[in-house]
């Protein structure tokens, strides 16, 4: 067992991308790629205010997913930052460059289970560069929805089976607010 600010930790499974560990009685997973499971989700509109979303089968829940654009920060780069990581992310994913990426909050996505803490991030002064649809096998699909569509256009794929990342209510509101309540610069 290795010593840790947690107390001793046991290892109960290494993987390629995630560990399993034991801290006491706590069983945890961590990703073993990137900067200390840090991830990035791109909250990006159009110049014609649509709403960037990507679609993609994720194998742990066996279904197709909704999400905002989004990666690991430092997972082929050893020198990323959040904003170099949004901006690659949006590129990959989406086709669309960031004049502007502001970074707004960063926080744990699953605190009882995981070590990953995800960033949001605000692409502004978007630009079209490529078709996007992701790198190696992700296998994404791209969709531009305008915003004042945009929840109920979730809604229509959450009732057509598709699982929606809760993220995403946090990034419509971020599109118009900062994490403080204050109104962000216009789009």
């Amino acid at each position: 067992m290795d010593k840790d600010s947690g107390g001793d930790v046991e290892l109960l499974y290494q993987g390629e991308w995630l560990r399993m560990v034991r801290r006491g009685h706590w069983e945890s997973c961590e990703r073993t790629h990137g900067k200390d499971g840090l991830a990035v989700l791109v909250i990006a509109v159009t110049p014609d205010d649509h709403v960037l979303f990507v679609e993609q089968y994720r194998v742990p829940l066996g279904a197709k997913t909704i999400e905002m654009p989004a990666g690991l920060v430092g997972d082929d780069h050893d020198d990323d930052s959040l904003e170099a990581a949004a901006r690659r992310e949006l590129i990959e994913e989406t086709g669309w460059e960031a004049g502007r990426v502001d970074v707004l909050l960063t926080g744990p996505t699953s605190s009882g289970m995981s070590n990953e803490r995800i960033a949001f991030a605000r692409a502004r002064d978007l630009r079209k560069v490529g078709d996007g649809g992701g790198v190696n096998d992700e296998d994404i699909t791209v969709h531009s929805v305008p915003r004042s569509e945009a929840p109920a256009w979730l809604m229509r794929k959450y009732r057509e089976g598709y699982e929606l990342d809760l993220k995403l209510w946090a990034g419509l509101w971020m599109i118009e607010y900062n994490p403080d309540g204050s109104r962000a610069d216009p789009i």
